[in-house]
């Protein structure tokens, strides 16, 4: 092995009085890639500063490149030793253009580099179309190619690169690779930072493990070419003793006092086991409870401790390895809103987390975010100028279609959170609506008091009143925002997790005058199925139609058909036009019926509109009144349901009961009315066309009597088993 080209030795590193690296020894040959990973707050990004001898960090040991010793020297002759540096978050100025970026930086490395700008724009084809225009407004992917070719120009030895892949697509981050691995078999050398396992397992020659500071494990070539796994094996191991990860302090601001301790008096006092920090993901001492630099002090109890009732497998405690390749994601307007997003980035920082800002900005003013706007309205079906009209009711529409989109590619969401106002809010929770049900969602919002519906819709979004405006950080607002971020973190940190044992599930649609023939059913079925029950207010249909549509429902006893009729006559329980879309798309085993058609729902009696006024009503309580349907009204039910049963191509059994539909339409009850109910089962016959797999079935029975209730358990039976 030749000499090394960096040679570290016994580096200690300080923010401040915060000691961050603690000893580190590390080495990089000519033309090595090596990797170095870990979590966040570990002190990887400080390694690279330390290197680079970039403010405020300060350093004692020895770090020798080329053979020069460099711990003393500033910032501007250690770049002229050939040492390129690609920060974390690129660090474009906005004010200069691509070509620009690439010759400032290539006349301050001297004009006879082997790297100029027209052999970087030979490397990245794709900057030289875009020479003439600010860095800031390329795509996250050639942002990031720039940063890389910046540094290129200046004609290194070792190229050192901060979390590369941040933020950027599955197709960008092979770039990326193919890049480095050119690169090294060039000759040259480079350091990677990096949090995307993958990658890294895919590019390391040999690799370190940081935890809390140190090096807890280096990795030779031989061992990772004989097992690549070893690399996210030894994402869990520590620096000392024991098998708890250490959990790195918050690094202070960076214009806190500048003060080294003396090497001898760098031991801290222990720390009493109550002032441990809580880190989602890890129980552990933290640096302040160390009795010495070499050694760790653990807390008594470090075991998580399930409520009563809850078993230790059914809440899942996240471990590096699991969550090093899931990111929070942090959208919203960063033009207005950054201070509050970036607040809420730096509190999930604090929390380990992997963190991707995105800007969902249409002002076109230059972005703090990792992604930038013109990277997410890329997406859009027509290109960026269905999103940067000049319009702001268009922009923001055509933002809120490009970020779905954006969102539906991205492999790595752990999560996801936004803050803002009606517009912010507009914007962000159409991409969370269409993310599965379960991944964490969080909006804080100033409309969250409110009916919020249009925002959540189906969807587990949680909803956060912002109680002030989100315009800055204030004592209040602080308190809010901190409080929804630590909630993310909790909802990524601690997951749900998966109980193979369970059985398949199935979705049924309910209501109060539907209630004994759904209980009936669901008692028939839950030895064999995991029966979930929707009720059918609207959002309860949309909510078992995307679990349906996202493959989570092996079928769907869909008795509850009320929202056709709030849809097509006006109540407040319309599920929308996309009512069974879901079931005609994924061709899931569809048994359904008619239960409450006889019923259009509104609210407190006094909010029913005029032209109701004199129809047949019943008040189901203060909040909610009924109205029977007209026969005009049923023939229009029948009509819609009829077509959507014909479009479905999967196995259909639809079960007319024709002594009525619900509990009050029966002899003596007040919805009672064979004449309505006659046009709507008519009206379904009549247009319903049979098939092999659909049948439409009439039962002298009513919707709640025990038979009817067998006889949709006997066909559900009949579909699925045929299935099989």
């Amino acid at each position: 092995m030749p000499e090394a080209l960096l040679n570290i030795e016994h580096l200690d590193a300080y923010y401040g009085k915060s000691h961050v690296l603690q000893d580190v020894n590390l080495q990089v040959h000519p033309g090595e890639l090596i990797v170095v990973v870990g979590r966040n707050g570990m002190g990887k990004t400080t390694l690279l500063k330390s290197v680079m001898g970039l403010p405020p960090v300060l350093r004692t040991g020895s770090i020798a490149f080329d053979g020069q010793e460099t711990v003393k020297m500033p910032t501007h002759d250690i770049t002229k030793l050939g040492i390129g540096y690609v920060p974390q978050g690129r660090m474009l100025f906005p004010s200069l253009t691509v070509d620009e970026h690439l010759s400032f930086a290539w006349r301050q490395g001297g004009a006879n580099s082997q790297w100029s700008p027209e052999t970087v724009y030979d490397l990245f084809p794709e900057l030289n179309k875009r020479a003439q225009i600010s860095g800031t407004l390329l795509s996250g992917g050639e942002q990031q190619m720039l940063a890389i070719g910046r540094a290129l120009v200046t004609n290194p030895l070792l190229l050192m690169m901060d979390e590369p892949s941040e933020g950027l697509s599955t197709l960008v981050i092979q770039r990326v690779e193919e890049v480095c691995r050119q690169l090294s078999s060039s000759g040259m050398s480079i350091l990677l930072i990096e949090q995307n396992i993958e990658m890294a397992q895919s590019l390391a020659q040999r690799a370190y493990v940081f935890v809390n500071g140190r090096v807890a494990r280096e990795l030779q070539a031989a061992t990772l070419a004989a097992d690549p796994s070893q690399l996210i094996d030894s994402l869990g191991v520590t620096a000392g003793t024991g098998d708890i990860p250490y959990v790195q302090p918050e690094e202070p601001e960076a214009d806190a006092a500048i003060e080294v301790p003396a090497a001898d008096k760098v031991l801290e006092e222990p720390a009493s086991e109550d002032s441990l920090e809580a880190v989602v993901g890890a129980s552990a001492p933290t640096l302040w409870s160390r009795t010495g630099l070499g050694e760790a002090r653990a807390p008594e109890k470090t075991a998580y401790t399930p409520p009563v009732g809850e078993t230790q497998s059914s809440v899942l405690r996240v471990s590096v390895a699991d969550t090093i390749d899931r990111a929070a994601y942090i959208a919203g307007t960063f033009d207005t809103k950054a201070r509050d997003l970036l607040f809420i980035k730096s509190c999930l920082d604090r929390q380990r987390l992997r963190t991707i800002t995105v800007d969902l900005s249409t002002s076109r003013k230059p972005s703090p975010a990792a992604i930038s706007p013109t990277e997410v309205a890329r997406h859009h079906p027509q290109g960026i100028g269905a999103v940067f009209t000049g319009d702001r009711g268009s922009a923001v529409a055509g933002m809120a279609r490009a970020f779905t989109r954006f969102m539906a590619g991205r492999r790595d969401v752990g999560g996801i959170i936004s803050a803002g106002g009606s517009g912010g809010t507009a914007l962000a929770t159409p991409a969370m609506r269409s993310l599965p049900v379960g991944l964490p969602k969080v909006m804080v919002s100033t409309v969250a008091s409110g009916n919020v519906r249009q925002y959540v819709g189906p969807s587990d979004i949680c909803m956060i009143y912002s109680v002030t405006d989100v315009a800055g950080i204030n004592r209040i607002s602080a308190s809010v925002l901190s409080n929804a971020a630590h909630a993310l973190a909790g909802m990524i940190g601690f997951r749900q997790a998966a109980d193979r044992s369970r059985l398949p599930a199935i979705g049924l649609t309910m209501f109060g005058v539907t209630t004994p023939c759904v209980q009936a059913v669901a008692n028939a079925l839950k030895m064999r199925y995991d029966c979930l029950v929707f009720h059918a207010t609207g959002t309860g249909g949309q909510s078992m139609e995307k679990l349906a549509e996202s493959g989570m429902l092996e079928g769907v006893i869909d008795i509850t058909t009320t929202e056709v009729a709030d849809f097509l006559v006006g109540g407040v329980m319309s599920a929308d036009e996309d009512r069974m879309g879901a079931v005609i798309r994924s061709q899931i085993p569809y048994v359904a019926s008619c239960g409450a058609l006889d019923m259009v729902n509104f609210e407190a009696l006094d909010t029913l509109p005029q032209k109701f006024k004199d129809r047949n009503l019943y008040q189901h309580n203060p909040q909610i009144t009924l109205m029977r349907t007209s026969p005009a009204e049923n023939q229009a039910c029948g009509r819609f349901i009829a077509a959507r049963l014909n479009q479905m191509e999967g196995p259909v059994r639809f079960l007319l009961p024709l002594k009525g539909v619900s509990l009050i339409d029966a002899p003596g009850q007040p919805f009672h009315d064979p004449a309505a109910d006659r046009m709507l089962f008519d009206t379904l016959e009549s247009e319903f066309k049979p098939g092999p797999n659909r049948r439409l079935i009439k039962l002298d029975l009513n919707i709640n009597d025990p038979a009817f209730a067998q006889a949709l358990v006997d066909h559900f039976l009949d579909i699925t088993v045929r299935q099989q």
